[in-house]
């Protein structure tokens, strides 16, 4: 099977205005989301849209389906309902930004399952290729704190060598020690043996912060998923834990934070926005 695991170390490196390395480890799902049902079938502590220790429903990913907010790309959301298929949505999602594939695209999803009920995933990556093999396409979509999710295309023409690049306004409150006047840069390159992708920060020409995600394949099975749940537990709770404890760090070196209601306008092309991004949370200016 295409689907497999990748025992990866996640790196965030902040240059400015202080330096603050950060590292931890965890594993992360490769789904060939055309095997989802034979992994149910094959796996006992994996489901697919069903209760487990490893649980993948379709309806936690790029919720194309739903009201989009704020959107400045002029791209126009499916309706509700449209697009029950998390394959479809993808194949959908790229078509309307100017990349159509066939039915028959391999979609790779590196990503995490609900672990015991728990989600969250600071950032999934799908990597899609053409009958033969050949990458074709890749999408980012990147998760904050408050569940707000942005997916960020990279098609044919962001392809250099081995990877899909892509300097791209970011226009989402991911941190908040960083304005969202930056750049988010791309590197995603072809998932095999190993995976290695990374995500640095540019306020104009200069890099501020670099994140990274390097990994080694491993095979999906009971035995292996056995493990990791012994070796990295509660992962995704363990995920969360870990980037507020690095938030404090950084707070405590007196790192300029923003508040993410200060910028609503700024927060665009995003799904499943937070209250504090309603109307009815914005201030009321006094005249």
């Amino acid at each position: 099977m295409n689907s497999c695991l990748y025992e990866c170390l996640v790196l965030h490196h902040r240059f400015s205005p202080v330096d603050n390395r950060f590292l931890y480890r965890i594993f992360m799902f490769a789904l060939d989301l055309d095997e989802l049902e034979a992994l149910h079938r094959r796996l006992r502590f994996f489901s697919h849209n069903r209760r487990n220790a490893y649980s993948f429903r379709e309806a936690d990913f790029l919720p194309t389906n739903e009201p989009l907010h704020n959107p400045g790309s002029g791209v126009a959301p499916a309706p509700p309902s449209a697009i029950p298929h998390l394959k479809a949505r993808v194949l959908a999602y790229l078509a309307a930004h100017g990349t159509t594939l066939p039915a028959d695209t391999r979609v790779l999803l590196v990503t995490l399952p609900r672990v015991l009920g728990y989600l969250f995933n600071p950032v999934s990556f799908y990597f899609c290729s053409d009958r033969d093999g050949r990458p074709v396409a890749a999408l980012a979509e990147v998760t904050n704190t408050f569940r707000e999710m942005k997916p960020f295309v990279l098609g044919p023409a962001t392809r250099q060598g081995a990877a899909f690049t892509l300097r791209t306004p970011k226009y989402f409150y991911v941190s908040p020690f960083t304005d969202m006047d930056v750049a988010f840069d791309f590197t995603l390159r072809d998932p095999g043996d190993k995976l290695s992708v990374q995500i640095d920060d540019y306020d104009a020409d200069r890099r501020t912060l670099t994140s990274s995600l390097t990994g080694t394949r491993r095979p999906l099975t009971d035995r292996a998923l056995a493990w990791f749940t012994f070796k990295y537990p509660f992962l995704t709770l363990r995920i969360i834990g870990l980037i507020h404890w690095n938030a404090l760090r950084i707070y405590l070196k007196k790192v300029p934070w923003f508040a993410k209601a200060a910028r609503p306008g700024a927060q665009r092309d995003l799904y499943r926005p937070h209250a504090s991004l309603t109307p009815a949370a914005q201030p009321v200016s006094k005249t």
